[in-house]
């Protein structure tokens, strides 16, 4: 495993790699607000005993990446794009196979429609289509008022739960609990909080602070109105439906991989808006099958 800083515009972002240099790459994009270790390392040894090269690496704003006040230093979901392109180049990738999960599968779609030759294939996990305003979604979900595409909205009570702008806890072992409550809310059946208290110990101790940045809660520029490029798609896509996503509910998946040509949709059963150990043992052989093909 090597450690490399990454300089994309005015930010600096922690990334990391595993693996032979020379096998195919593959780029883990994580959701909003999370760092690279959002990926378990069950993932990662996964795909480097599938004979990939894997790139994993901190969003602006987490980990140990720049981290900076928003409304001061705002930036569009473009820039988050650019940001992994920024990594790509810096471990001298021309092109990736890119495995993205939430607003980082958001960031997947905006990079096969914007730098096609970048990309090998996409595995887009837990999320929702360009051209579905998802603030808005928010927003109607919180307020009770129905969807204007037709698609579900996510499930208001995870945003009330989450207290999505509340600060960080008092001490490390309150803030534990708290995130193991957020994931519990959000991660379907067979939810182990010890496996997931594990992780965000490992998060804490990675970032070196009890502080979770909501700044990609504040982004909105740069893919609501993206969703007639979808049909412009390319690179092979794999589709993930999680049944119990109160995020991207179903169909959401479904609706996805019908706008992009060619694209295969799995559905993992009992998973929901997590990589859980369960939820791992179903979902990594089909991103390793769609990989191989």
């Amino acid at each position: 495993m090597t450690e490399r800083m990454v300089t994309s515009g005015t930010a600096r972002l922690w990334s990391e790699d595993h693996g032979d240099p020379g096998a195919p790459p593959v780029l883990l994009i994580s959701g909003d607000c999370q760092s690279a270790l959002f990926w378990p390392d069950e993932v990662v040894t996964a795909l480097v005993g599938g004979g990939f090269h894997v790139i994993r690496y901190d969003h602006r704003d987490t980990g140990r990446s720049t981290h900076r006040d928003f409304a001061a230093n705002p930036y569009t979901f473009d820039d988050l794009t650019a940001d992994a392109i920024a990594v790509l180049d810096a471990w001298d990738v021309g092109a990736a196979h890119v495995v993205a999960f939430s607003m980082g599968a958001g960031l997947a779609q905006l990079l096969a429609v914007d730098h096609p030759h970048r990309m090998l294939s996409q595995t887009l996990i837990c999320t929702h289509a360009l051209g579905i305003d998802f603030a808005d979604n928010v927003a109607r979900a919180l307020a009770g008022e129905p969807s204007r595409d037709g698609l579900p909205l996510p499930e208001s009570r995870v945003f009330e739960a989450l207290e999505l702008h509340a600060g960080p806890s008092a001490d490390r072992s309150a803030e534990l609990d708290r995130r193991v409550e957020g994931w519990r809310i959000m991660a379907g059946d067979a939810f182990d909080p010890a496996e997931f208290r594990r992780r965000e110990e490992r998060v804490i101790d990675h970032t070196g602070t009890l502080h979770q940045s909501i700044a990609h809660g504040y982004v909105t520029e740069g893919i609501a109105t993206r969703g007639a490029d979808l049909a412009r798609i390319t690179a092979p896509t794999l589709v993930v439906q999680a049944p119990l996503d109160p995020i991207s509910p179903p169909p959401h998946g479904r609706h996805l991989a019908e706008s992009i040509p060619g694209a295969a949709l799995v559905e993992i059963p009992g998973m929901g808006h997590a990589l859980t150990g369960a939820a791992l043992d179903a979902l990594l052989p089909a991103i390793l099958a769609h990989l191989r093909r």
